[in-house]
């Protein structure tokens, strides 16, 4: 699996102060890794049959799709605004 940006990420990626970047960035190890590893807390966005969500600090969520050969990454932030448009 790789990952695949859309510009909304990358757009709220760099938004992001530097401790939660490396959060980011351990978490997005960490799924590639394991998708059920319990602190990530991954799950399908209600209403939606397509992205999922997943915690990658207390407050700092990462919505997705997953294709065959990847992970697209949609968005990222703090939870509110993150999940408001995922």
């Amino acid at each position: 699996m790789k990952f695949i940006r859309t510009s909304g990420f990358k757009r709220a990626y760099r938004k992001l102060g530097p401790q939660y970047r490396e959060l980011v960035k351990k978490a997005l190890t960490q799924l590639m890794t394991d998708r059920n590893y319990p602190g990530l807390r991954v799950k399908r966005i209600q209403g939606t049959s397509r992205i999922w969500e997943m915690r990658a600090g207390r407050d700092i969520w990462v919505t997705f799709e997953i294709e065959t050969e990847s992970y697209v990454l949609r968005n990222v932030g703090h939870h509110d605004p993150a999940l408001k448009n995922p």
